[in-house]
């Protein structure tokens, strides 16, 4: 199989954790026999700094010529103060947006190694394994008017969250499918007592719920949501929710993990085409120290090659050779402090090295 891959390695520590990913997909394609052609484009602020343009029209179509696109990371305080649709957040926007990417998969798994990283009890999170499935492309974030101005001489700033039935209507779909192949439940987050929105989104989806009888539909406000995952996170299976919401509790769900370096995610629409990212930032003060956590980007080539190549078999390779690597006691900085189970501190060279090692072998 012909596998055409577009990579924007970005800022901070993107280019670091993406190089480890490349050398996962050139060791899973030889072992699998696959012909692999990754372009790289340039993307965030580096792109800002070259082009002027956080998304430059070549970056683009190499994205646009790909099968699915690998990112590493965006931003960083040297373009904090830029103008919104100059900043190095807006080519991801431009990106989802572009190619229709409206459903976010954020996998939360809980790594037995790991439990000790985390800030939650061990009996808390023995046998977690939950999903969030995030709108991308409504609400907030993309809603118009979205504007500062000057109202009786003072500043106003405005942000309007709107979404349609039919926004709504497929990523509920999305997240119904998949739990009808986990545990066969849904838990869609809303603010349903306040929001105009949020009605229609608890609408929509029991609407949904009606196409999926072996699926069971339960709703819950976001603040009791992010309350619920700290306290209880074992009795989620699918979370279901919009932009913002998914953006607050997803990142929450990654640090109980133990360290949100070890979390992917895919943004996928209606065709095969994905972008592939870990869910942690640029990292700009650790970057260019070789001391990064890559597993999360190395997780997100793993969904690259389950959701936009249907290669579930390499996918699971790479997933269980960084179990196996973790199971050995190799943890990169994040992981390492007082953790039993740490027996070597890597740099993020070394993890990307042993992750392949343990592909070639068969895990």
């Amino acid at each position: 199989m012909k596998l055409k891959i577009a990579v924007l390695p970005g800022d901070g520590i993107g280019p670091e954790v993406v190089r480890q990913a490349i050398k996962v997909i050139n060791v899973i394609s030889k072992k699998f026999g696959h012909e692999v052609e990754i372009k790289e484009g340039i993307v965030g602020g580096i792109a800002i700094d070259n082009f002027g343009d956080p998304l430059p029209e070549e970056t683009w179509k190499i994205c646009e010529e790909s099968d699915a696109i690998l990112l590493g990371a965006v931003g960083g305080p040297k373009w904090d103060n830029l103008p919104g649709d100059k900043r190095p957040e807006k080519a991801l926007l431009r990106l989802r947006s572009g190619f229709n990417l409206f459903a976010n998969i954020r996998p939360i798994p809980i790594f037995d190694e790991l439990i000790f990283s985390s800030p939650i009890k061990e009996d808390y999170l023995k046998g977690v394994d939950f999903v969030i499935v995030r709108e991308l492309t409504g609400g907030l974030y993309f809603g118009k008017p979205k504007e500062t101005r000057i109202e009786n001489g003072e500043e106003v700033a405005i942000d309007t969250m709107i979404y349609r039935a039919s926004e709504i209507r497929r990523i509920a779909h999305v997240a119904f499918r998949m739990a009808q192949k986990r545990k066969k439940k849904v838990t869609s987050v809303d603010k349903a007592n306040i929001l105009e929105c949020s009605g229609l989104w608890r609408k929509i989806v029991e609407e949904v719920s009606k196409e999926y009888i072996d699926v069971t539909l339960e709703h819950m406000y976001v603040d009791n949501c992010a309350m619920q995952i700290v306290r209880n996170p074992k009795q989620f299976d699918v979370i279901l929710t919009e932009n913002t919401f998914g953006d607050i509790l997803s990142d929450e769900a990654a640090i109980i993990t133990g360290s949100i370096g070890m979390l992917p995610s895919a943004s996928l629409g209606e065709t095969k085409k994905g972008l592939y990212e870990p869910i942690h930032g640029s990292a700009p003060d650790i970057a260019g120290q070789n001391i990064a956590n890559p597993i999360a980007t190395i997780l997100s080539v793993a969904l690259m090659f389950r959701y936009s190549f249907d290669l579930e078999n390499e996918a699971k390779l790479i997933e269980n050779s960084v179990r196996k690597i973790l199971s050995l006691g190799y943890f990169t900085k994040d992981l390492f402090n007082n953790n039993p189970y740490a027996k070597k501190l890597v740099s993020t060279e070394e993890m990307g090295d042993l992750i392949c090692s343990a592909i070639e072998g068969g895990a």
